[in-house]
């Protein structure tokens, strides 16, 4: 049973979180940064990245990784027809599939927030690209649901119901589980039952919140990482 002192803490974390949300969609209104700024081909090679950001988040949403990853010699590739990624799952699953297509990307690793990562799963399931992607790094994505879905009669989020015919269908499929890295936070608001992946590798980060894990100083060694790992399995 939560103590008042966890009540309390909880609730300072939640509003940290927030307020972090709000000062990433206010730097991506402001961003002018083109989505092709990023890709320059990488003499050393190293594995291209696609970036899928979460619901109600455009690619600037997480600018922040797409600039360290290409700073550390990674191309790294966004779905600008994403726009807030309000779509349904299939839809923004076709969305990406195209761009590995139109940009002839291989050997390609999808690092992903929140729905992004349910979106990378689907992608990495189908006939016509999967053999494309090496791997995913998902960071805090419902892959179970989230029973707070039920509270906002919104069709974006209520996609994220536990029992919601695409996610669940999701979930049987685990034949790429093995390739994905399920990255969780020590507490996320959104997601109660967590972000575990039976099958995957899964990683927990110090820091609390469903959003403030962008910002966590242990993400980007890591992502570096599990890119080079996928690499040198590839």
């Amino acid at each position: 049973m939560l103590t008042a002192l966890d009540t309390a803490r909880r609730g300072v974390w939640w509003g940290q979180d927030y307020a972090y949300a709000g000062w990433r969609q206010a730097r991506g209104l402001l961003s002018r940064t083109s989505p092709d700024s990023y890709t320059r081909p990488d003499p050393a090679r190293r594995p291209p990245v696609l970036l899928l950001p979460g619901v109600w988040e455009t690619w600037r949403f997480l600018e922040p990784l797409a600039r360290a990853l290409f700073a550390h010699g990674h191309p790294v590739h966004v779905v600008a027809p994403f726009g807030l990624n309000r779509g349904s799952v299939p839809d923004m699953a076709e969305l990406a599939a195209a761009q590995l297509r139109d940009a002839d990307l291989r050997g390609v690793v999808i690092v992903a927030h929140s729905k992004g990562g349910l979106i990378g799963k689907s992608v990495m399931g189908r006939t016509d690209v999967g053999d494309r992607v090496l791997g995913m790094v998902a960071i805090n994505t419902p892959f179970s649901g989230s029973p707070y879905a039920r509270l906002l009669p919104v069709r974006s989020i209520r996609a994220f119901l536990p029992d919601d015919e695409v996610l669940t269908a999701l979930a049987a499929r685990r034949a790429d589980d093995a390739r994905i890295v399920s990255v969780a936070t020590c507490f996320d608001p959104h997601i109660p039952n967590g972000s575990e992946l039976p099958g995957a590798r899964n990683v927990r980060l110090a820091t609390p919140g469903h959003f403030r894990s962008l910002a966590d100083p242990e993400l980007v060694p890591l992502l570096l990482r599990e890119l080079a790992r996928f690499a040198a399995a590839g």
